[in-house]
């Protein structure tokens, strides 16, 4: 019962290098068991500010695009301030940066709904 998190994309900063959740941090962000129960899918985008040593700043996180359901953002936002990212880099050196991060509920059997 996990949400998915995709690659992430337009960094601010404009780095040579988007920072990139470490392995296995998908477990983190947790689907809402009751949605889970019901069927609930939704994607939610997270804009994530990411300091020099790849620590997400939850005071600096923001949903920017909503799922429509405020449990699946909620839990969003919860599950991304636990990861942990490679830093972005500029010139080889880590730097700080915002940037979007979708993450995305999808329930096993709703297509079979």
């Amino acid at each position: 019962m996990v949400a998915v998190i995709g690659a992430c994309g337009r960094p601010s900063a404009r780095p040579d290098e988007a920072p990139r959740a470490v392995a296995n941090s998908d477990s983190l962000i947790q689907y809402p068991p009751r949605l889970f129960d019901q069927g609930v899918e939704g994607d939610v985008m997270v804009r994530v500010f990411v300091d020099s040593t790849g620590t997400v700043r939850p005071e600096s996180t923001r949903i920017a695009e909503s799922s429509g359901t405020a449990m699946l953002d909620s839990a969003a936002l919860a599950g991304v301030a636990r990861l942990h990212y490679t830093p972005a880099k500029k010139g080889g050196v880590p730097v700080a940066t915002t940037f979007l991060q979708p993450v995305e509920f999808r329930h096993p059997d709703a297509s079979a709904r």
